[in-house]
């Protein structure tokens, strides 16, 4: 198989039928798990350990909208660059500026409300930014996609920052 679409038989695209992506998912590991090679020879046991993986490894790229994002701008030739390019529109650094200040009044004030409001806006971020990969991917613009992807996660980290803070005030 060329790409983690064509293992499991769907189209190359952003927009994915998650039910659909699930149901191929199981039907190829019922194929490929390693339980049911039990007792084949070695070489057979390794080859379905090595699909189990490359399924499992698949599944988790494309069920979530981030990594298949990132992938689909790989397999367009377009490297994401995280090490190199860090690179944002001075707009999103003032909002993530915003938001880290109102976090670390929040978790000194120990302020639920607060951190809400926080979870509440980055959810709207997060689906905006959604909606125009969508856009970019329709376009073939897979570097502007690339960029989006890299401030999505930048997204994704501030929430998971604003859960751990909930953790240590509900601790």
């Amino acid at each position: 198989m060329d790409n983690h679409f064509a293992l499991f038989q769907m189209p190359v695209s952003f927009e994915l039928d998650s039910a659909q992506l699930e149901a191929a998912f199981r039907e190829l590991q019922g194929r490929v798990h390693p339980d049911r090679f039990a007792a084949a020879s070695d070489v057979e046991k390794r080859v379905a350990m090595q699909w189990a993986t490359r399924a499992n490894e698949a599944y988790q790229a494309l069920k979530n909208p981030i990594k298949r994002a990132a992938y689909l701008c790989e397999l367009n030739g377009v490297d994401l660059g995280m090490e190199s390019n860090t690179a944002m529109p001075p707009g999103f650094l003032l909002q993530q500026m915003t938001w880290r200040e109102s976090l670390d009044e929040a978790r000194h004030a120990k302020d639920i409300t607060v951190l809400e409001a926080l979870e509440r806006e980055l959810a709207v971020a997060r689906s905006e930014q959604l909606s125009q990969l969508v856009s970019l991917f329709k376009l073939g613009n897979y570097e502007a996609a690339a960029a989006q992807v890299r401030q999505l996660m930048f997204l994704e980290k501030f929430g998971d920052d604003v859960g751990h803070v909930f953790e240590a005030i509900e601790a």
